[in-house]
């Protein structure tokens, strides 16, 4: 059967406008910017030019040394910034700054300065703007970094190498777009230690900051434009200090870091770099929890940015560090018992090869301990089988050593009962193609005689090079359908629950999940529980709802710092409430479901959300004739029904009224999110990809109209990737489920055509 012409997916997206009633939410579209402040006027760039020397002079008392120290107070590396307000403001690049470690500030005249917020910041231009506890400062003034010409010559400062103070004279050689923002392409050398720094123009006046350097070349290098600087200055989204170095940092109920390093969690990874401060550069966590008696098994997927390193699993541990460790280290698998702080005290009790093992890859580790004995096995291939003789407790956890990084996931502890079986069924393998495992062990002589014909040779390596491709390409494909399809299902239990005992951020999370099987939905939930807690605490019993609300609104956007994506809107992640919950960015969506998530544990009645036509807010009924409407993108402002009706009719074309709609249910909202998520994704990948939210869409449909609206859509999409009988597919059971109406025999004709395309 042929793929339908163009001319049929068109007519079928003119059958879903034409269809009453059976309509597609719209795409998504930015909020309105009618109600926000006016941005910054533009400031002419002064005539006269200064010399390198007086520009370096003059910039100087402003310039930044910032040092990020690790928890042992040791240095690890210099950045720069800069005095951009006398009050107390500082500019630097966010990679500077970092997240879950300290940083010092000092002028280069040796005065301290204490940062005490994150002023301002920007995951996706890579800017942070600090607080320090100081004033009259001296700050460099804003140009206009719109207006510098290609060829103009400028000046850039800061620490190279940690070589203070430093400047370098250059021009703008181009302006370059990298994901999405114009970069200033600077003819410049740029090393570390250069980001954050200031590019001033001839005038004194700051026109970028340094970003990176180039890596084909010394002599070039990348900063962001002075310009992207005044969104931020005019909408800050601030986070205390003490409360910034804690981001990211695992979560101190459930784990207990030992020896220093730098453990963070983030989209279901826990990540570790930096050096311990035990023997070897050891470092190790462990799990609150203890493990049950054995028997159990304990399992961790690891990968190593570096296979000199080392990490992987501690088990069989005490309170006094005295524990087991199953790792990876120099490419093979080693079992040792770490018994004392040095060497001289552990027991390496094995290390071997193992062609299971992947380097540079992400590997499974497991340990299985029961009947007196410890098996350890890496990609479910057996490593070690030994008695356990010296088990010194029942705590576990994870270790690192020596200066690598490396990433852990789906961390598990389980009984055997309750573990799934390492290997499918025969019949399931059969169904896969047999067991298959190709080998290249060629003996020399193998590899004379393949020479002896070798336009044959490679005409056969190549054929079975591609043949294996294909074939991993579709084991690939039936492992993420497998997880999709899962993840529909269990999605759709969520929301066919009774509307009140809907779990919403949780349902937001299964969408997460969907696209990132590394999502740990419950440790996002604990995050949601742990930020409710914190401010629960604080409250008085005695609280009215008004102030509740209030408070919240503090918590969420001037002391954690939530905020609308304000340069990378469109980006999927702001969709995925992990990621939002990760950088505090996100839609108005995603950050209303992490608003009535906390305001459901703070016991505030009445909160719902509002879903205008391409915005999305929440509404607190205070009284049966009063409503506040809150502005979650906008920093939790608030907003007259007034402003919201501009807001809503202008995106709708047709005037709204705020003060008459429904709120949403948690369905509606997570239908919205999905919708999101295939918008943005039709429009940056095309429509095979979007596929995947339109299958997701259908599953969680509430009632059969609903569902034919959403099987229209995906009929569109699949005849447009030439999968004529799915679209057949959906248009059947839309005839079969709503026989009645105007629109069924549009769709009768349609189906006609798919069947007969000629």
């Amino acid at each position: 059967m042929s793929a339908p012409s163009p001319r049929l997916s068109s007519a079928i997206i003119a059958l879903l406008l034409a269809a009453s009633g059976v309509a597609a939410p719209p795409a998504p579209t930015r909020p309105s910017t009618k109600s926000k402040r006016p941005s910054t006027p533009a400031t002419p760039n002064p005539a006269p030019a200064r010399s390198t020397a007086d520009l370096a002079a003059a910039a100087r008392s402003s310039l930044v040394v910032l040092s990020a120290k690790g928890r042992d107070g040791v240095g690890e590396s210099v950045g720069t910034g800069f005095v951009i307000d006398s009050s107390g403001l500082l500019v630097t690049s966010l990679h500077v700054v970092g997240e879950g470690r300290p940083v010092a500030a000092r002028l280069v005249s040796g005065r301290e300065l204490e940062i005490t917020a994150i002023h301002a910041f920007d995951r996706h231009t890579d800017l942070a703007i600090l607080r320090v506890n100081a004033t009259n400062l001296t700050a460099l003034p804003l140009g206009n970094s719109a207006l510098l010409g290609i060829g103009a010559e400028v000046v850039a400062l800061g620490n190279p190498l940690g070589l203070e103070n430093s400047v370098v004279a250059g021009v703008l050689s181009a302006r370059r777009p990298m994901d999405g923002i114009e970069m200033l392409q600077l003819a410049i050398p740029i090393e570390p230690g250069n980001s954050g720094g200031p590019v001033l123009d001839r005038s004194g006046q700051v026109q970028g900051v340094v970003n990176s350097k180039s890596l084909l070349t010394r002599n070039l290098g990348f900063a962001t434009p002075a310009d992207l600087l005044k969104p931020l200055l005019e909408h800050p989204n601030s986070v205390p200090y003490s409360r910034w170095i804690r981001t990211g940092l695992l979560d101190p109920a459930r784990w207990e870091p030992r020896l220093g390093a730098r453990w963070r969690q983030k989209s279901g990874l826990i990540v570790v770099d930096g050096t311990g401060s035990g023997f070897g550069g050891r470092s190790f966590v462990l799990d609150r929890n203890p493990a049950p008696a054995a028997p159990f098994d304990l399992s961790v997927s690891t990968r190593l940015d570096d296979e000199s390193g080392a990490a992987g699993l501690v088990f069989g541990g005490d309170d006094d560090g005295r524990h087991f460790g199953f790792y990876p280290t120099g490419g093979q698998l080693r079992l040792t018992f770490f018994e004392g702080p040095d060497v001289f005290s552990w027991r390496i009790l094995g290390t071997v090869p193992s062609a299971a093992y992947r380097p540079g890859d992400w590997n499974e580790l497991r340990v299985r301990t029961g009947n007196g004995r410890i098996v350890c096995l890496v990609n479910g291939s057996k490593v070690f089988d030994i008695p356990d003789e010296t088990s010194a407790g029942r705590r576990v956890g994870l270790a690192k050593f020596r200066n690598t990084s490396a990433r852990f996931r789906n961390f598990s502890l389980r009984s055997p009962q309750s573990s799934e079986s390492d290997s499918l069924a025969p019949e399931l393998v059969m169904a896969l193609g047999g067991v298959h495992t190709p080998s290249a062990s060629l003996a020399d002589a193998d590899i004379l005689a393949l020479r002896t014909n070798l336009p044959a040779a490679r005409s056969f390596l190549s054929a079975r090079a591609r043949a294996l491709e294909s074939e991993a390409a579709r084991f690939r494909a039936l492992a993420a359908r497998l997880h999709q399809d899962q993840l529909r299902e269990e999605l759709a239990r969520e929301l066919d629950r009774p509307t009140p005992e809907i779990n919403l951020a949780r349902a937001a999370l299964l969408v997460a999940r969907h696209d990132d099987p590394d999502v740990d939905v419950e440790a996002y939930l604990r995050q949601l529980e742990s930020l409710g807690s914190e401010l629960k605490s604080r409250l008085d019993a005695n609280a009215s709802p008004v102030q509740r609300i209030d408070a919240l609104r503090k918590f969420l956007f001037e002391e954690n710092g939530f905020h609308g994506s304000r340069h990378d809107y469109y980006n999927r992640a702001n969709s995925h409430l992990s990621a939002v919950l990760d950088d505090r960015e996100g839609l108005p969506i995603t950050l209303s479901v992490v608003f009535l998530d906390l305001a459901r544990r703070l016991g505030i009645p009445e909160v719902s959300g509002l879903p205008l036509p391409g915005h999305f807010l929440v509404a607190h009924r205070i009284s049966k004739d009063e409503q506040r409407l809150i502005d979650v993108f906008e920093g939790g402002r608030y907003l007259a029904h007034t402003e919201a009706d501009e807001i809503g009719s202008e995106h709708a074309g047709v005037p709204v009224r705020s003060d008459l709609m429904r709120p949403a249910t948690p369905r509606e909202m997570i239908v919205r999110l999905v919708t999101n998520l295939q918008s943005f994704t039709e429009r940056e990948d095309g429509a095979a990809a979007s596929l995947r939210y339109a299958d997701l869409l259908v599953a969680i449909a509430s009632e059969p109209r609903a569902e034919a609206a959403q099987r229209i859509d995906r009929a569109r999409l699949r005849s447009e990737t030439g999968d004529a009988p799915g679209a057949r597919e959906d248009l059947r059971w839309i005839l079969e489920h709503l026989p009645e109406g105007a629109e069924s025999e549009r769709i009768a004709e349609m189906l006609r055509r798919l069947e007969n395309p000629r």
